[in-house]
């Protein structure tokens, strides 16, 4: 294992200065100089990772330290890294914001300082002059355990421009400005579903990759980066327990059915693959296909993503609704979240106040809203025992939703969940169903996963007898 990748941080000083764009645009033609990019994403995310993975062709991974502590943080990293020549972070909002206004906890600065890996700020340009430089000093000198290796400005306004701002810069500040995309229409990311569903269905989006990484080749010093990049002190750090277990791919363990298309596709890689190390198999289906459970399914996993843009066709698909409502009503290990949650219910209105009826084995209808209903991270606490948690046990994930449930609810809540904003209660859970908005990290608590793999085996037990 290698324990001293070459690794950077690309971090912003505060949210909306460019650090999509700039990262993509760097994937790409990294990737493009058959250079082998292991992306990551520092939060709770899954859209930019989804992004990531069109750039590089290779699966990107959150890293949180909230979720899973630096241990887990690590582990994810180094797991990740095998492989890579090149292993770059995108941060997330400013480079210090986290879960604590007082502290470098949940930030992109403690990931950074964990990795012992330097960071390449991204500014706003746009209409700034020489307080730039005072800009980077205070980032500079904010946390001395995090080093910023270079700057890439954003959004500048003319070459002139751009040197005035590299003069003021590397004369204060004795920081390399690597380069900077000028301000350019075309640097937008071709938005369809709320500028999310391209990752998934990316129509438009490899040219604008390609146009991208052309400026940036172009425009910004991508062998310097490189150099900052293997500027590392130290190695990473061994996480002092190892949570995956590394066993050859099962043959005969059981099946956990994955719905993966358009409309749900949120997963973070490590859930499933510690429902490999605990021995499940994984088949992906596409309910938005018209594809029909697996007959051969002893387990059943549907994950976040896009439903409401889909209700008409999941409405329609009248066969594939009976094979989950029936296989579920019969026993089989559910667990859905986000999407997934919504799409098991009774019905789902649009934003044009139709009803679609869903599968309906959850006796509750969901409404879209205009504005988020929740948005965080979360902390759950069972309330009783469900298929992936004990009674008071708690794990970590996070919510991002639009949706609401059309009226309280009348049955007893999976988990209380404890966020930024406060407390409340959440989930549904009966048998060996639960459902739930929040999505679950299973490496806040890897016992979801074995209890899940468990369920499956007994649930084939009982079909075979």
């Amino acid at each position: 294992m290698n324990l001293n990748p070459p690794r950077i941080v690309i971090a912003g000083t505060g949210s909306g200065v460019g650090k999509t764009t700039i990262t993509l645009g760097l994937l790409s033609a990294l990737t493009r100089r058959g250079i082998r990019v292991q992306a990551f994403k520092a939060g709770p995310d899954y859209l930019d990772p989804g992004l990531h993975r069109l750039a590089t062709g290779r699966p990107s991974r959150n890293l949180d330290t909230w979720m899973l502590g630096a241990d887990g943080m690590r582990e994810v990293f180094l797991k990740g890294a095998q492989g890579a020549d090149l292993c770059l972070i995108e941060g997330v909002m400013g480079l210090f914001d986290g879960k604590d206004s007082r502290s470098n906890e949940g930030s992109t600065a403690e990931i950074a300082a964990e990795l012992g890996a330097p960071v390449v700020l991204v500014l706003d340009a746009g209409a700034a002059a020489r307080s730039v430089a005072a800009v980077v000093r205070g980032f500079q000198v904010f946390d001395p355990a995090v080093r910023i290796g270079g700057v890439i400005l954003n959004r500048v306004g003319s070459e002139g421009h751009h040197r005035m701002l590299k003069a003021a810069i590397e004369g204060e500040c004795n920081v390399p400005v690597l380069g900077s995309l000028h301000e350019d229409a075309s640097h937008q990311l071709p938005e369809g579903n709320l500028g999310l569903v391209p990752t998934v269905d990316p129509q438009g989006l490899p040219a604008w990759l390609e146009r991208l990484a052309d400026k940036v080749d172009e425009t910004i010093d991508l062998n310097a980066l490189l150099a900052w990049a293997r500027e590392t002190e130290d190695s990473v750090k061994l996480p002092d327990s190892v949570r995956f277990t590394h066993a050859p791919p099962p043959s005969s363990g059981p099946v956990i059915a994955v719905a993966r298309d358009e409309a749900f596709h949120f997963y973070y890689p490590e859930n499933l693959e510690l429902l490999q190390s605990e021995g499940a198999r994984l088949r992906f289906f596409s309910p938005l296909a018209g594809e029909e459970l697996p007959e051969y399914a002893e387990g059943l996993y549907i994950g976040g993503g896009f439903p409401e843009e889909f209700a008409e066709v999941l409405a329609g698909q009248e066969e594939v609704k009976r094979s989950i409502r029936d296989r579920i009503e019969g026993g089989l290990p559910t667990y859905a979240e986000g999407g997934g949650f919504m799409y098991l219910c009774e019905s789902l209105r649009d934003r044009d106040g139709r009803q679609h009826p869903m599968v309906g084995v959850i006796p509750a209808r969901m409404e879209m809203g205009s504005r988020l209903s929740a948005f965080g991270y979360r902390e759950v606490r069972g309330s009783t025992d469900t298929l992936l948690l004990r009674e008071g046990e708690t794990a970590r994930g996070h919510e991002f939703h639009y949706s609401r449930l059309s009226e309280s609810p009348e049955w007893q809540p999976a988990w209380r969940t404890e966020g930024l904003y406060g407390a409340g209660w959440e989930g549904f859970s009966v048998g060996r169903l639960l459902a739930t908005y929040t999505h679950l990290h299973f490496l806040s608590h890897p016992d979801m996963a074995r209890r899940w793999v468990d369920a499956c085996r007994q649930y084939r037990w009982e079909r075979n007898h």
